[in-house]
């Protein structure tokens, strides 16, 4: 049972957070989240900021809560409900519960017509409601899973611990400044190794020539946050010679962070396993888990996770894509953690499991109150104004894609 006192902090944060904001419909009042996300968030921060003043001597400045609603100040998301505030996501009623789906990728709206069994798709997602309908979700679940799309049931049980940690070989390399190799894209590992590069880390960005990360597309102040300060790396993956450069780059690290199938980092040289008995740590981000092909964003991964929040019986959307910074935050402690010990580590992270962690336990009780346009959390605590998601100011341009030639690094 969560302790009232954490209960309370956790609302307020959720408050403070920016995400709260963004949860709800547009017309109506921001929602308070199950459980503990913006409270995990703040206790992985001062598990980075103890490990770094161990690692370096002093503590680094960091960001605080509201880095869970910061990408939305980039954006311009607001309150989208029933759709997440991309607009991606969405979930539907199946025969007994929920399941939810993230249509943000063209690839992923080409699939819907085989998921549904149907050529008459002119509009996904009301062929996504009619087939869930008369399915019950773990059906749908399986089917979901079976076309690697993003999404499944909601309320998807837990399946393992949200951390796994296997210890390997000693350590080569332990730096002050240690090297951080960044394989991951998106939001949740590029969070990790920004939040990695405040406490001095240095860290080696490496993307594929021919596709980048795609969050280069989005927002250039966004990815300029995450990226400034940090070296970047282009590898033509289909060349032995950039291959193997590459490898003696990782193997020379003393972290990598990737949030890919294992198979796919193995087709370049690079086996986790082995890297990790030979002292170089290993940090990876899935969906749920490195045993797992299953896919998902961070909207979708937290909804069915059941960390969602609920208005007429339907769930929606909590925050913006919330597991993503949820599991950056933590995975950026792991890895602060992990630079410290004399031995490297295998960190296995399932977003899902993490997630679903986070989501238990009750929303204490509270009102929503807008008062001279302001909206304020009321509840046996005190009262909380819901902040609107804040952006940061990067320091600099993020550098572009390939600046620094990889022979240079090794």
């Amino acid at each position: 049972m969560l302790p009232e006192a954490d209960a309370e902090r956790a609302l307020a944060g959720w408050a403070r957070s920016g995400a709260m904001a963004l949860t709800g419909y547009a017309a109506g009042p921001p929602l308070a989240a199950p459980g503990t996300p913006a409270l995990a968030v703040e206790r992985a921060l001062e598990r980075v900021a103890a490990a770094a003043a161990v690692r370096t001597g002093s503590a680094p400045e960091l960001p605080g809560v509201a880095l869970l609603g910061e990408r939305a100040a980039f954006t311009g998301f607001a309150r989208n409900a029933p759709l997440s505030c991309g607009g991606g996501f969405r979930a539907v009623p199946a025969r007994d519960g929920f399941i939810g789906l993230s249509l943000a990728r063209p690839d992923d709206i080409a699939l819907v017509p085989a998921l549904v069994e149907s050529d008459e798709c002119a509009d996904p997602s009301a062929a996504l409601a009619a087939w869930a309908r008369n399915l019950p979700a773990r059906v749908a679940d399986d089917r979901i899973a079976l076309l690697g799309l993003p999404g499944g049931a909601l309320g998807s049980p837990a399946t393992r611990k949200p951390v796994l940690r296997t210890t390997g070989g000693r350590r080569a390399r332990r730096a002050e400044r240690p090297r951080v190799i960044d394989f991951s894209a998106l939001w949740a590992g590029p969070l990790c190794t920004h939040l990695l590069t405040r406490t001095g880390a240095e860290v080696i960005k490496v993307e594929s020539r021919s596709r980048p990360d795609g969050a280069r597309t989005g927002p250039t102040a966004f990815y300029d946050l995450l990226h400034h300060g940090q070296h970047s790396v282009a590898v033509d993956f289909d060349d032995a010679a950039e291959r193997d450069r590459l490898a003696r780059l990782v193997a020379g690290a003393d972290l990598v962070v990737e949030a890919s199938r294992p198979r796919a980092l193995r087709r370049l040289g690079l086996d986790a396993d082995a890297l990790v008995a030979a002292g170089v740590s290993w940090l990876s981000i899935s969906a749920r888990g490195r045993g797992s092909d299953r896919v998902g964003f961070g909207d979708d991964i937290a909804a069915c996770a059941g960390l969602h929040a609920t208005a007429g019986g339907t769930p929606l959307p909590c925050g913006d894509a919330l597991a993503d910074p949820l599991t950056g935050a933590v995975a950026a402690a792991e890895a602060a953690e992990a630079l410290l010990d004399e031995h490297a580590r295998l960190i296995d992270i399932s977003m899902h499991d993490l997630a679903a962690e986070t989501a238990a336990g009750p929303i204490p009780a509270h009102t929503v109150a807008l008062r001279a346009g302001q909206w304020w959390v009321e509840c046996a605590a005190g009262e909380v104004p819901v902040a609107a998601p804040a952006p940061r100011a990067a320091p600099g341009p993020a550098p572009e894609s390939g600046a620094h030639p990889l022979e240079s690094l090794l």
